[in-house]
């Protein structure tokens, strides 16, 4: 057996899966960063652990793959904290940290807390490795677990502040890389065939069913399967933010994103159905809108690769176990079509009856500019092959209900739970696909967050585009504050107003490119100078300050 350091291991290991960046927060593991840099991993070196996590995140979510992030002990829980994301998104990344030696350990050592419970919190996997020699069994079980059934996150906690007693010394170790945890999914198990049939049978005679689609569509990258399944059997399709990519929002059986970041059409189809088949989702409190649409009582079918999923949430009519891709691609050997024009022409009449009531604010003219208008734009502008990232929040909801998709190789990715998830989150997306275009949505009270990360940005090349929805204010909050204080005041005012900044001069004054917008006809000439200028780059876009999202549709 070959004698390495842990360093080398390390490094030939996570370059035989594949990873060609690594995202992390000195000091941590420096020899094993430099045997990573020989072997043509980019380093990625940032101004807070939790960037680099966001950044890991996006980079697993767009390659449909594993990712690493790591931070030295001091810093381990500031990485676990930004692993929230990738928890909450089902996103593969493995965490590598330092922690003070076990002697030391519940001895009060120099900043040093407990990394066992908050990695527990966020991660699907941690294991504590205290030599060399275990690295070949816990390495391999992270990216093990990181990647099969439900993705999600998988943490080492390496001896020694900066993992020396780990990466430093030598050991008998062995690289060996198991081919199938090197994308998603690993393992394409087929729902059983009787399961199918039935499921086939309930959709066949239900009179208004719908599929909403989640995340695991995205994961299996069964796109052109919910496509063909959805046509063959005349069922209108609601996508989840996570697989809002996954349908042509152009489609007549296309309704949009239901929950409560949604179009009002899409929660309506949804509440009408007589049978809701979920594909690759969770139904989470987010997609349901707290598990009320549907009201529960509907009778569903769900299909999910991970069993514990069935029924956790709705109590199922039938429920099959298997990936998404394989499982639909065995419905459409079947047989059966349906033809359901009274159905699908009243799911029609719903998304024109939405269009026609957004449709005054996606035209508007009014300055500064409406949010709503802003997404309109960006529709018309995202190019064929783009990569769009949102942040929460405000930029959640308007990303998620009022830009379409009108190409098949267009992406989306969305944060899902932390607000400023969406800079860094854009460069993590950037390095896992150099040669597409992408494009952050996020907004000022989102880019104050790790603003600091467009130093990283111009110092590694890395050349995402940063739309900002600046209306100088956290204004999803107004509501909530006014109500609390009875109206607006000064006080009142301190906690949801910012005061103007210009994004734009930060931008350059970073050695990026910056750029104001004032007018909806100013946005297309300033993004393309963005995705010229071969720099990171912050579009400015001024927008009204009561540009507010509406509250989820909800049946009376």
């Amino acid at each position: 057996m070959p004698k390495m350091t842990g360093a080398r291991f390390i490094a030939e290991t996570v370059h035989g899966y594949g990873i060609t960046h690594v995202f992390f927060m000195p000091y941590i593991g420096p020899r094993a960063l430099m045997e990573m840099e020989n072997l043509g991993i980019k380093r990625v070196q940032t101004h807070g652990e939790k960037a680099a996590a966001y950044m890991a995140d996006a980079y697993a979510r767009v390659n449909r793959a594993p990712s690493l992030c790591m931070a030295q002990s001091v810093g381990a829980v500031n990485l676990a904290a930004g692993l929230q994301d990738a928890y909450l998104a089902c996103s593969p990344v493995i965490a590598l940290t330092g922690r003070e030696n076990q002697i030391n350990q519940q001895r009060h050592a120099y900043q040093e807390v407990d990394h066992v419970n908050p990695f527990s919190a966020v991660t699907k996997y941690s294991a504590y490795v205290a030599t060399p020699e275990q690295l070949p069994f816990y390495l391999r079980q992270a990216f093990r677990a990181a990647t099969t059934g439900t993705p999600g996150p998988a943490h080492l906690d390496f001896e020694g502040i900066a993992g020396s007693s780990v990466i430093d010394r030598e050991g008998e170790l062995e690289v060996i890389i198991e081919e199938a945890f090197t994308q998603l999914p690993p393992f394409r198990p087929e729902a059983e065939r009787e399961k199918i049939t039935e499921a086939l049978k309930l959709l066949t005679a239900a009179k208004r069913p719908i599929i909403v689609a989640g995340g695991g569509v995205t994961a299996s990258d069964a796109r052109s399967e919910l496509v063909a399944l959805a046509e063959k059997l005349s069922i209108p399709v609601a996508t989840s933010l996570n697989a809002k990519a996954m349908f042509p929002s152009d489609h007549p059986l296309a309704v949009g994103t239901p929950g409560s970041y949604s179009r009002a059409c899409a929660n309506r189809a949804v509440c009408e159905a007589d049978l809701v088949f979920f594909i690759g989702s969770h139904t989470g409190g987010q997609v349901t809108n707290g598990y009320r649409i549907p009201p529960q009582g509907t009778p569903i079918i769900q299909l999910d690769i991970n069993p514990e999923e069935l029924g956790r949430n709705y109590p199922i009519q039938l429920g099959m176990q298997g990936d998404v891709r394989n499982t639909l691609r065995r419905m459409l050997a079947a047989e059966t079509t349906v033809q359901r024009t009274e159905w699908v022409n009243r799911v029609q009449e719903l998304v024109t009856n939405w269009r026609e009531n957004v449709s005054e604010k996606v035209n508007s003219e009014r300055l500064p500019m409406l949010p709503e208008r802003l997404c309109r734009e960006l529709t018309d502008y995202l190019p064929s092959d783009a990569i769009l990232v949102s942040d929460t929040g405000h930029s959640g909801i308007w990303t998620g209900t009022m830009i379409d998709f009108k190409h098949p190789d267009q992406s989306f990715i969305r944060c899902s739970g932390s607000l400023g998830w969406g800079v860094p989150a854009a460069m993590g997306a950037k390095c896992a696909q150099p040669d597409r275009p992408v494009l952050c949505f996020t907004g000022d009270g989102g880019i104050w967050y790790h603003l600091t990360e467009l130093d990283t940005a111009m110092k590694c090349g890395i050349n995402a585009v940063i739309v900002v929805n600046n209306n100088h204010s956290l204004n999803q909050e107004q509501g909530g504050v006014e109500s609390v204080y009875g109206g607006r005041t000064p006080g009142s005012d301190e906690l949801w107003l910012f005061p103007d900044a210009d994004f734009a001069k930060m931008a350059v004054s970073m050695g990026c490119f910056g750029i104001t917008v004032n007018k909806p006809s100013e946005l297309a000439g300033a993004l393309d100078q963005a995705f010229a200028s071969g720099q990171p780059a912050v579009v400015d876009v001024k927008t009204h300050v009561e540009g507010i999202a509406p509250r989820a549709w909800m049946p009376s």
